[in-house]
């Protein structure tokens, strides 16, 4: 790709974990990339890395062709001529300076009318042009939100970098400033790199995503791709596929694979490269995907169609989580009023039905 960002870092902590990521992601105007993962997988370490903040990465890092990072050569560009935008989770504003004193602190090479005017140009689009009197005591925490990114956004980098943005937030301002945000990154037309362990932002935020498990990046893709379809079990599980069972191949046939696990037989879309019949592997299922009808089940295009038992059930906001035993451990995700009117209470018979596309089978 001509327009992408290529890195293989590595960083050892002395004592503790080895990050090492490798991958290439395009660099298309406005395009955000999540780099998703658990707390402690690396996610931080290699935007660090890309910023030019660790001097202790090791690696090759390359924009658009240009070198960034080469250890091997002795080559490191300095963080500032990188000309990398960067958001923190606290957001690092300097508590002595105004509004609009923060937001122009990276233009300091521009003459002041010059300076001033970004600034205006920056806070109208970001909607803070009434704040930039005011020091960040002042503002809600939503508000320091779009200061902050204002001030990675003024000297126009080639590259934004956000490190968990969103959560120094309280629950509702973040629900309420992920499509902000979203706007926000696409209008820039900046390309992006957004630091999050949350489903739900890496979703609404994300054009494409990179799967960090323990230090590697095992998965990039578009973001609904590989929520569809994770390459493996540690994707699968890391990216919150609920439903995760061993089973055994038994055959195939028109596109189709049929999987065993105990004396449940499944039928999913076939992957390619399994092996022969008997090969072990995993069938993933996400919750939202098992639909619960009365028992026995009404014929449908389903090609799974499973008899259970509730075992158990959460409430999660306008959510209910279902547990039941169909054979084999599943769990569904229903709206309240859906499992009110069937009444989904432990011991309640039911149908659990899943179409052959959402069982995504994957090797062991």
């Amino acid at each position: 790709m001509a327009r992408s960002l290529t890195f293989d870092v590595e960083r050892r902590f002395p004592g503790g974990p080895r990050i090492r990521a490798r991958a290439e992601l395009p660099l298309d105007d406005g395009l955000v990339t999540v780099l998703f993962g658990p707390s402690g997988s690396g996610k931080s370490t290699v935007l660090r890395a890309l910023a030019g903040l660790d001097p202790e990465a090791r690696g090759t890092i390359r924009l658009a062709g240009e070198a960034w990072l080469d250890s091997a050569r002795g080559w490191v560009v300095p963080p500032r001529r990188r000309r990398v935008g960067l958001l923190f989770q606290e957001y690092a504003l300097f508590p002595h300076l105004s509004v609009a004193a923060n937001v122009g602190y990276g233009l300091f090479a521009l003459p002041r009318r010059d300076r001033e005017e970004r600034v205006r140009v920056v806070a109208a689009r970001l909607r803070i042009g009434e704040l930039l009197d005011r020091r960040p005591a002042e503002l809600s925490g939503g508000q320091r939100q779009r200061v902050a990114l204002a001030r990675a956004l003024a000297p126009s980098p080639r590259l934004l970098l956000l490190d968990e943005p969103l959560s120094a937030l309280d629950a509702p301002t973040r629900e309420e400033l992920r499509a902000e945000l979203r706007h926000s990154l696409e209008g820039s037309g900046i390309p992006a790199i957004v630091v999050t362990h949350d489903r739900v932002e890496a979703i609404a935020l994300g054009d494409r995503i990179a799967v960090m498990v323990d230090g590697e990046i095992r998965q990039v893709g578009p973001v609904q791709q590989v929520f569809g379809a994770p390459v493996d079990l540690a994707v699968a599980r890391v990216i919150g596929t609920e439903n995760v069972l061993a089973v055994r191949l038994v055959g195939r046939h028109d596109g189709l694979a049929a999987v065993r696990a105990g004396e449940v037989e499944l039928v999913g879309v076939d992957p390619g490269g399994l092996g022969a019949a008997g090969t072990e592997a995993y069938a993933c299922i996400r919750a939202e995907e098992v639909v619960l009808e009365e028992a026995p089940g009404a014929p449908s295009s389903a090609r799974n169609l499973l008899a259970g038992v509730v075992t158990g059930r959460s409430e999660e906001g306008p959510l209910v989580r279902v547990r039941l035993d169909c054979g084999v451990p599943l769990v569904a995700l229903v709206t309240r009023p859906g499992a009110e009117a069937m009444g989904l209470v432990p011991g309640k018979r039911v149908a659990a039905l899943v179409k052959a596309p959402a069982v995504r089978i994957v090797g062991r």
